[in-house]
């Protein structure tokens, strides 16, 4: 079975576009986040999610492993999505979403990269009243794109996988979930 790793920046519409394609596609949706929780709670190390950040780094790395491994595991009887972020943007710079301890143990197939053009981002984001997200200003967003293209080659490069980075622009989300469909 596959396991394909689906990210892009907030606001790029990754979420909305999965959502669309899975309504017809035999994968199960695994949102990496939510497993890390599931093994973190699981432990007694957190009650919710923002707690994970405060954990130690080696049980941050730990607890991301376990997820790696438990993803990999389903997806010897299912087609897996794993919603995911190929790079996290903190005060101190970029972090990669999915460390080497993680893509050893995920062994993703594909990358699949949600982008739309940085203005198109911006807007979303303003006019997305049912999130908090922090404001960016445009060359940020587009370079937090960028690095997400480098960081998922890089991916790809020590696991053998491929990338497919798909458009998501305005008013044309149908050609974008079928085009999503087309790649799985």
């Amino acid at each position: 079975m596959k396991v394909v790793v689906v990210a892009g920046i907030p606001g790029s519409g990754s979420t909305t576009v999965l959502k669309g394609a899975l309504v017809d596609l035999d994968y199960v949706h695994v949102n990496y986040g939510d497993v890390m929780l599931e093994i973190a709670k699981s432990k007694d190390l957190v009650t919710e999610r923002d707690q994970m950040r405060k954990l130690s780094p080696d049980m941050q790395k730990e607890v991301q492993r376990e997820a790696a491994q438990s993803i990999r595991k389903r997806a010897l009887e299912n087609n897996i999505i794993v919603d995911t972020h190929c790079t996290i943007k903190t005060p101190l710079g970029f972090l990669p979403g999915l460390p080497p301890w993680v893509l050893e143990e995920l062994k993703p197939d594909q990358f699949v990269l949600i982008e739309a053009d940085g203005d198109e981002i911006l807007l979303r984001r303003i006019t997305d009243t049912t999130r908090t997200r922090d404001m960016e200003k445009l060359d940020d967003i587009n370079l937090h794109q960028q690095m997400n293209r480098s960081v998922s080659m890089a991916y790809a490069a020590l696991t053998g996988a491929t990338v497919k980075i798909i458009q998501n622009h305005d008013d044309q989300l149908d050609e974008t979930v079928e085009e999503m469909k087309n790649t799985l």
